[in-house]
């Protein structure tokens, strides 16, 4: 994360947006009471992956993904951004909606109705994951022969 605290709060929203999927389709009609103009239609493309081998070794390309990109201006002026991964484009364009009202006066009312709920969802959703993986979980251990 960044060490902006503005640029860092963004970050995480626009990863919450990005991870929403179909979920996001509940919060369409507050997200399009506003008039917006599409800058860029959601349009798929591909993404190079990158790896790094333990998670800190030498970068390598790892191959590539479809990624749907969307830009909209508000009525206002303000513009909103989203890349979501895979060929969602009512996810592409509902995320850059929202990254759009989360840059107004508005933002902690959009906070608490719209990410809070989504990322709390998400959490649950990794905790669920990593309890049934937990249960398959292997513990190795290494017996010593008594030998001199």
């Amino acid at each position: 994360m960044h060490d902006n605290p503005q640029i860092a709060t963004r970050q995480r929203w626009m990863g919450v947006l990005a991870r929403a999927g179909a979920e996001l389709a509940r919060y369409e009609s507050a997200l399009k009471e506003t008039d917006y103009q599409l800058i860029r239609a959601p349009e798929v493309g591909m993404s190079l992956v990158r790896g790094r081998m333990g998670g800190s070794g030498a970068a390598f390309n790892l191959g590539e993904m479809t990624v749907t990109r969307c830009v909209v201006r508000l009525v206002d002026g303000r513009t909103g951004y989203s890349y979501v991964a895979g060929r969602d484009k009512r996810h592409a364009e509902l995320a850059a909606l929202a990254d759009a009202h989360l840059q107004g006066r508005q933002q902690r009312d959009w906070l608490e109705r719209l990410i809070e709920p989504l990322a709390a969802a998400q959490r649950a959703r990794r905790a669920a994951k990593a309890a049934e993986t937990a249960t398959t979980q292997v513990e190795f251990f290494t017996l010593v022969r008594g030998e001199d």
